[in-house]
């Protein structure tokens, strides 16, 4: 009952504060939003370029398949819109496998990891984000429910480090190839140079679009848009997707930031901004997310093409016999039609 209360008071503090909102900075804010994905995007398809060279892996493609995925995120919990991504993207690229993509995943997160770290550091230095003493009072399920049962947290948490323990170890011994496929998604990681030249610097950029696009939602709600302001969000931000048990984070991000710039601006000014900038990023990324969707696939019920990737990721591991390429071929042309290309 209290999320929902908090979700409640968010959202009428939010709409009371709509009639003020600066549309000009909001504007600049989306605008740079979007831009932030685009160059995400290009990193991706330099990731899959080196792990597949010499295969033609046509931009649009790319930032259909990752926008598709970044839209279902917004509505989905638990990161479901990242098996959309794999799935539209395998039926795009040509003898790509769901480990090598799985992967490529992984590699376009190195950098983001890093920095995130970095501004959690620093926040954690300026006393930004409530200690673990404040946490349990914190109006949000995500955190309050894992500091309150920390047993319950550790066991839950143990069983599903095992599972994917288990998991791994099963894939190394029965699947075939199945450590060469997963190395081809860290191949660009062996050329230290093309790295920083074909990710990070993408990355970077989208950083700078990020702080960008932080910036301007601040001002469109008129809370003080200062260096500190700027990075609690940036880091509350990441925090809301470490436990992603709600759709972008939806009520953690509210209680964390009441904290955080309690003395930028009142609580009713920083739930209204905090509200407003997940619903307007949240609009923005089911729009352009399921308009791809639409364009890719050609419907926008997409839970019934990605139902099957289970069945697609054990076909894709183990390597045909050299007597069933042949045969095989047909069945890649039919499923590709089912899969329109964009």
């Amino acid at each position: 009952m209290e999320d929902v209360r908090a979700f409640l008071d968010a959202s009428e503090a939010f709409f009371k504060a709509f009639a003020a909102v600066a549309w000009g900075a909001l504007a600049l804010a989306v605008i740079f939003h979007v831009l932030r994905l685009t160059l995400r995007v290009r990193a991706w398809q330099n990731i899959l370029h080196a792990a597949y060279p010499g295969t033609k892996i046509p931009f649009r493609s790319v930032f259909g398949s990752y926008l598709a995925g970044v839209g279902v995120n917004a509505i989905v919990p638990a990161r479901g819109g990242d098996v959309v991504k794999l799935y539209l993207i395998k039926h795009r690229v040509d003898g790509s496998t769901y480990p090598t993509l799985t992967s490529s995943l992984v590699v376009e997160t190195l950098f983001d990891f890093v920095v995130a770290s970095v501004l959690f550091l620093a926040a954690i230095q300026m006393g930004i984000l409530p200690g673990v003493p404040d946490l349990p009072n914190l109006r949000a399920f995500d955190w309050s429910f894992v500091v309150e049962h920390p047993r319950f947290a550790f066991f839950f948490g143990s069983i599903l480090l095992g599972g994917l323990i288990l998991l791994i170890a099963w894939a190394t011994r029965h699947v075939k190839n199945f450590k060469e496929k997963v190395a081809l998604g860290f191949a660009i990681l062996r050329d230290r140079r093309m790295y920083l030249r074909e990710v990070v610097s993408w990355q970077a950029a989208s950083w700078v679009a990020r702080i960008a696009s932080t910036f301007f939602f601040l001002r469109a709600f008129h809370v003080d848009a200062t260096a500190e302001t700027t990075l609690a969000v940036l880091v509350v931000g990441g925090l809301s997707t470490m436990l992603p048990f709600t759709p972008g984070g939806a009520g953690t991000q509210q209680a964390i930031l009441v904290f955080a710039l309690s003395g930028a601006a009142s609580s009713a000014a920083i739930l209204a901004f905090s509200f407003g900038q997940q619903l307007v990023v949240t609009i923005v990324n089911v729009v352009i997310g399921f308009g791809c969707i639409l364009l890719m696939m050609g419907t926008l019920r997409w839970r019934g093409h990605v139902r099957g990737v289970e069945e697609e990721v054990r076909g894709s591991s183990v390597e045909p016999a050299e007597g069933e390429a042949e045969a095989t071929r047909p069945q890649d042309g039919a499923r590709s039609r089912s899969a329109p290309r964009a």
